[in-house]
């Protein structure tokens, strides 16, 4: 079950929160930012880009890259597709989940575990950009000349026991996440940026079917 959940957990991924705060600062005008950020989140229906994640494990000094597609629409429907340097394939259909690791296939409904239902939750949230309804976590906003970082920390003891804190940064230019983080209790951090983002492009439900 861990695994499963650590596989959940990537979609999260990020760096420690001291270093990447460094430079911002609290966010002048909130209650205008949370209105913007919805008003593009609400006419956001797909997402299509690359991605680039690197994993760094407490353990190694190297950082574990690895390259990919991501395509996401509404309601519900992610899937993540790793090319590079390995075949790994995760698709989340409303309520339940897909993974293809090599000729291993492992099939799971979110609602079998309320962990499961919580990190679902979030993922979504950070997509679609509702982090800021979500009762599990204390909210702060920053910013710098050309993003806003949203912080989010963990309220609940189950999502504490995984996740110190979980950043997203979003660029002020077009309001689209552009950076989804996630620094583990246990020292171990990644980062995912999402690049060539392709918003509101016609994407068919195929691609996101749980065979």
């Amino acid at each position: 079950m861990r695994k499963i959940i650590l596989v959940l957990s990537i979609l999260l991924s990020g760096l420690t929160a001291k270093p990447q705060l460094a430079g911002y600062t609290p966010i002048a005008d909130l209650p205008k930012f949370k209105e913007q950020f919805a008003v593009i989140a609400k006419k956001t229906e797909t997402i299509k880009s690359d991605f680039t994640q690197e994993k760094n494990l407490s353990m190694l000094s190297e950082k574990i890259v690895s390259k990919g597609k991501f395509w996401f629409k509404k309601d519900n429907l992610l899937r993540m597709e790793y090319t590079k340097p390995y075949q790994y394939l995760m698709i989340l259909n409303k309520d339940n989940m897909y993974i293809k690791d090599g000729q291993k296939e492992n099939k799971v409904s979110t609602k079998s575990n309320k962990l499961f239902q919580q990190i679902n939750k979030i993922t979504i949230d950070c997509v679609q950009g509702t982090v800021f309804n979500n009762p599990d976590f204390i909210t702060k906003v920053y910013e710098n000349k050309s993003t806003y970082l949203v912080e989010l920390s963990p309220i609940g003891k189950a999502l504490k026991e995984f996740f110190k804190s979980i950043n997203v940064i979003i660029d002020k230019s077009d309001y689209e996440v552009t950076t989804i983080e996630m620094n583990e209790n246990s020292g171990d951090n990644t980062i995912i940026r999402f690049t060539n983002r392709e918003i509101n492009t016609i994407i068919p439900d195929a691609i996101f079917a749980i065979k």
